[in-house]
């Protein structure tokens, strides 16, 4: 039985974390939730959200691959899920390619991993974790 609860966040691979915080903040009107180093110790991730609307965000990722074209700068889309193991159970039992061979598990405690759609995009499922206090 699939569980995925909801549309959880689109990540964007960007030059400069911080002039891309500013521009959605002052463009968009999104605000800063919180910056998260990744566990691989290069990436880093900044999470931004509507004000008052939590249940979607925009990730911003630095240190990945800033030097694709704009209509590549769409890294994935990410679904939240309430149980990581189970689903990352049932996506490999139904032979999706996966891209991740385990699930990763991030300083915060959110943990995921990647798989691919029929196109080749790249898809997450997302188990959330502990927001840090800004």
């Amino acid at each position: 039985m699939m569980a995925i609860r909801k549309f959880e966040h689109v990540g964007v691979m960007v030059a400069s974390l911080e002039a891309s915080i500013e521009y959605y903040k002052h463009v968009l009107g999104l605000e800063h939730t919180y910056t998260l180093l990744h566990t691989n110790g290069v990436v880093r991730m900044a999470f931004l959200r509507f004000p008052g609307s939590p249940e979607t965000e925009v990730e911003l990722i630095e240190g990945y691959n800033s030097e694709l074209p704009a209509e590549g700068k769409t890294h994935h889309m990410a679904f939240t899920v309430d149980d990581i193991e189970e689903e990352f159970a049932r996506i490999k039992r139904m032979g999706v390619p996966l891209r991740d061979a385990e699930i990763t598990t991030l300083p915060n405690g959110a943990r995921y991993f990647y798989f691919y759609g029929p196109d080749g995009e790249l898809l997450e499922l997302f188990q959330p974790g502990q927001a840090p206090q800004l």
